[in-house]
């Protein structure tokens, strides 16, 4: 079972990195976001600094009111989705090796892939300092977000009196 706590090792291991056609599916219509040392180690692999890689192949996107990069994604049509600029239709990911930890971690085929892709959201995404995270976070749940055990928004903000003032917009920072 995949929970907030669920250490990167395991969820790696679970992930298990392949190249099915299924896995290549979804970076036909995104690409994951670049946490820690992501964009360095894509960088490196591509023998380019950082900020050369930021100007030409990262956009800035934001998740739960935090501001992330991603690899850029090529649109048709000024649609929301497209395919990862890392993309090749003959070779898949061209950066396999170094990609972002989102796309090891919940860009698979795996039958728990969307318990990996919301346990990377709620650890490397949602912000428990920021109250408009939070309240991004519970918008999503009320949605009908999935969530895994840990990711409650009680278990994120324990305080129950500092929870209830985010959420009615009492509190803002």
């Amino acid at each position: 079972m995949i929970t907030k706590n669920t250490p990167l090792k395991e969820v790696l291991k679970l992930a298990s990195p392949c190249r099915c056609s299924a896995c290549n599916h979804g970076c036909k219509y995104g690409s994951g976001s670049l946490v820690g040392e992501d964009a360095e180690n894509i960088a490196r692999f591509l023998g380019i600094s950082v900020e050369e890689l930021k100007k030409g192949f990262l956009e800035e996107v934001e998740l739960f009111n935090k501001k992330m990069m991603r690899p850029r994604l090529i649109r048709d049509d000024k649609k929301p989705s497209g395919r990862c600029v890392f993309y090749d239709d003959e070779n898949g990911c061209t950066i396999h090796e170094v990609k972002p930890l989102e796309c090891k971690a919940s860009m698979g085929c795996k039958d728990y892939g969307e318990e990996l892709s919301i346990w990377f959201m709620v650890n490397h995404a949602v912000d428990a300092n920021d109250p408009e995270s939070i309240r991004q976070f519970a918008q999503y749940i009320k949605s009908g977000g999935k969530i895994i055990p840990g990711a409650e928004l009680e278990n994120i903000v324990p305080d129950k009196e500092r929870l209830k003032k985010i959420l009615s917009y009492e509190t803002f920072k």
